[in-house]
């Protein structure tokens, strides 16, 4: 079976699903371009409000690919590298992306199927599954911006905690540590990641990249600068349209309706 990442629709959300069932959906390189090309498509599209990301079958993604990786080091160190830089700019594409974006996760959730949920906005995660950040038990170090998203988010000992001992981790775990933001029966987490979307795509498409691209900066500017961003988007949402029906639906007692 060849790996691959799907697209379908479900409503105003785009499905990712990565497809490798028979190696737990480890990653490839096609895949990720596909992810690149799949997002900047969406970014355009009036038709996606929202993004999920999941895996096919009963895991999300055990990472990268040993037998592959084992081959690389056969080949010039070069070639590993530009792997390494595709996944990379799909994790950068992720980050940018001015739609929400949602991991839901099932199974196995491990090495760069880790840092690639970790890059997502928000992450549903189903109460069996196990996430690990295995690079350390076979000799590596971790890539697609696992350093960088953990050491953000948690206590400089905790997440070195994760990063240098590779130990398997909960779901309910991680919702404790505030990586997870949805703990879900087994077999769940898509069609709860899913409802989650449909309540992000009610919302205003403008205002949700907004708050994506500010939360983004914050941990990179100064508070002056920050504040300046806020302005700068409070008032260019304000008069965009959506803020007229917005507050009038407020007043007026009734479900907004946003484009």
């Amino acid at each position: 079976m060849t790996a691959s990442l799907k697209s379908h629709s479900h409503g105003q959300t785009m499905v990712l699903t990565i497809s490798n069932p028979e190696n737990r959906n480890a990653l490839g390189p096609d895949m990720y371009a596909a992810g690149v090309e799949a997002l900047n498509v969406a970014e355009s599209s009036p038709d996606v409000r929202s993004v999920v990301i999941t895996g096919e079958g009963a895991h999300f993604c055990a990472g990268g690919n040993l037998q592959r990786l084992l081959a690389s080091r056969q080949q010039p160190p070069e070639v590993q590298a530009q792997s390494i830089e595709g996944l990379h700019n799909w994790i950068e594409t992720i980050r940018a992306f001015p739609k929400p974006v949602v991991a839901a996760v099932e199974g196995a959730c491990a090495g760069a199927g880790f840092s690639l949920a970790l890059a997502c906005d928000l992450v549903v995660a189903a109460q069996n599954s196990v996430f690990v950040m295995s690079y350390s038990s076979v000799g590596l170090s971790p890539d697609g911006g696992a350093t960088w998203s953990l050491m953000r988010a948690l206590p400089r000992a905790t997440a070195l905690h994760l990063l240098l001992l590779g130990e398997r981790v909960g779901a309910q775990r991680l919702q404790e540590l505030g990586l997870v933001c949805q703990v879900s029966a087994s077999g769940e987490a898509l069609p709860d990641a899913l409802a989650l979307c449909d309540r992000l795509n009610a919302r205003a498409p403008n205002a949700l990249a907004s708050i994506k691209e500010l939360a983004n900066d914050a941990h990179q500017v100064s508070l002056h600068a920050q504040l300046a961003s806020e302005r700068d988007h409070f008032v260019r949402n304000l008069h965009h349209g959506n803020a007229g029906e917005g507050i009038a639906a407020f007043i007026e007692k009734r479900t907004a309706s946003y484009r």
